[in-house]
């Protein structure tokens, strides 16, 4: 009729003397008669250990004492939180009912991350039966990462530093600063670092050196950061050095006259027969035992052994 009320009436159907009833919808489009729900805040987002509120409404309702439900859905499987007038499961003395509906969690953990089902029965409505779902994420602040750094590298050739931290959620940014000063993610994009040649990857938090110089000399800690907070490593050297290429080539020409001088040394060895056997008549012998009580001595004209006169007497 034009109006703002909610308004029950009969409309005759044409060519018939049969009525029908037709029931109007309100502005906020919910049935009359029928339970409804709505909330304050279908994605909460709070930090661990804080508290939170899942906001669960009822807006249209002809039954005063409905029954309330909630679940828990996480990874596939449904859990209940609140049933049969308390609450349930994990949150268990960590959780409580505000005013007929609502939920809030205390001290909320990284595994309170989940989908929250919010369900009313209402007996004497028409629409007995409805739900509103709540996505609660809580975030986590990283913990100190862990931060690789070579201690030296050559001028010229390639480094890799590596910063990577697990606790943090969401997954958090990383950024590496040397001497205290943040490095850009490409050395080229800034001219304060055009005498470098280094990557960063904020996700990853690799930093990779195609060619380190002598300005990439200093300390070097990452911070990994994300809306929870953020947390860093211990600062580490990494020093680049020149090659002495002299001092390479000296050291190997020293190495190679030591060991000329060992060769020279053996062969003269040889010449003066300080590695040859004693030899008689061609063939080399040993001094033969001595047995207990008997003595021996060869001659050059027997080619064999012969008492001592010693011995025969």
């Amino acid at each position: 009729n034009g109006t703002k009320e909610n308004k029950v009436f009969l409309h005759p159907l044409q060519h018939s003397s049969l009525f029908f009833p037709v029931i109007l919808v309100n502005l906020t489009g919910y049935l009359i008669g029928a339970v409804n729900l709505k909330s304050s805040n279908q994605n909460p987002v709070v930090r661990e250990f804080e508290s939170v509120e899942l906001s669960c409404i009822i807006t249209d309702s002809q039954t005063n004492d409905p029954r309330i439900e909630w679940k828990k859905i996480k990874d596939d499987q449904t859990t209940y939180v609140f049933f049969d007038n308390k609450i349930q499961g994990h949150l268990a003395g960590r959780a409580e009912l505000l005013g007929k509906t609502s939920l809030k969690i205390l001290n909320v953990t990284r595994s309170d991350t989940a989908s929250y089902r919010c369900e009313v029965v209402a007996r004497n409505d028409q629409k007995e039966i409805d739900e509103i779902v709540i996505d609660l994420t809580v975030q986590v602040k990283p913990v100190i990462p862990v931060c690789r750094v070579p201690k030296a590298v050559p001028v010229g050739k390639s480094a890799t530093l590596h910063c990577q931290e697990n606790e943090g959620y969401p997954r958090p940014h990383y950024r590496w600063y040397r001497n205290d000063i943040p490095l850009p993610t490409d050395s080229k994009a800034n001219p304060r670092f055009r005498n470098s040649s280094f990557v960063l990857n904020s996700e990853t938090g690799t930093l990779v050196f195609n060619a380190v110089h002598k300005e990439d000399t200093g300390q070097y800690y990452c911070i990994a950061t994300n809306e929870a907070g953020f947390a860093k490593c211990e600062e580490q050297e990494m020093e680049v050095y020149d090659l002495n290429i002299g001092g390479i080539i000296g050291g190997v020409l020293v190495v190679l006259a030591v060991l000329v001088l060992i060769t020279l040394g053996i062969c003269c060895a040889y010449r003066r027969g300080y590695f040859i056997n004693n030899k008689q008549n061609g063939e080399s012998y040993k001094n033969p035992g001595k047995p207990d009580g008997v003595n021996y001595i060869r001659t050059d004209d027997e080619g064999d052994f012969r008492h001592k006169s010693s011995f025969v007497i």
